[in-house]
């Protein structure tokens, strides 16, 4: 059996050419794809758990889970591009509002949507809970009626805020 590596032969502070190494880093480089259905609107909800940015005042680091939803028009947003770019503001200090606008107009001009929006759930700091809600509609766009499913039975009616008639 081969002996392993100590684990610190892996940090940078051991060994700083390591960075280069690494398979990913940070961007702000948004990539895109061509939407599969573009005559239809849907729905897309991506939930990003550790955004991470640092206060601008203090420089402690702020953690947010991000909540993208949006309608897309001709194109979508390519996954690990838009991992790379959130990551790519672990290193920034940022207010809560700023930043989560930033983000919101980077993703608008890079996909230009039908709807988007970005709710940014902060962390508790000092004591303080912070929700920041920002929203993008492209000029002229009316969502279509929502459906809402079929109440089978009345247990199910509350479940998806319908009422059943007896």
């Amino acid at each position: 059996m081969s002996q392993q590596p100590a684990a610190t032969h892996f940090t940078l502070v051991q060994n700083p050419s390591a960075v280069a190494r690494m398979p990913s880093l940070p961007t702000k480089t948004l990539e895109t794809f061509a939407n599969p259905a573009p005559k239809r609107d849907y729905w897309v909800r991506m939930e990003i758990p550790e955004f991470t940015c640092l206060c601008p005042l203090t420089g402690q680091p702020d953690f947010a889970t991000m909540l993208l939803d949006f309608v897309p028009d001709r194109r979508n947003v390519e996954l690990k591009s838009l991992k790379l770019y959130m990551w790519s503001y672990r290193n920034e200090g940022a207010f809560h509002e700023a930043v989560t606008n930033a983000i919101l107009d980077d993703l608008v001009k890079a996909m230009a949507p039908r709807f988007m929006r970005l709710t940014a759930k902060w962390y508790v700091r000092g004591g303080i809970f912070t929700t920041v809600t920002a929203e993008h509609r492209k000029k002229g766009w009316k969502p279509a009626p929502q459906v809402l499913p079929l109440v089978e039975t009345a247990a199910e009616a509350p479940a998806i805020g319908r009422s059943v008639s007896t």
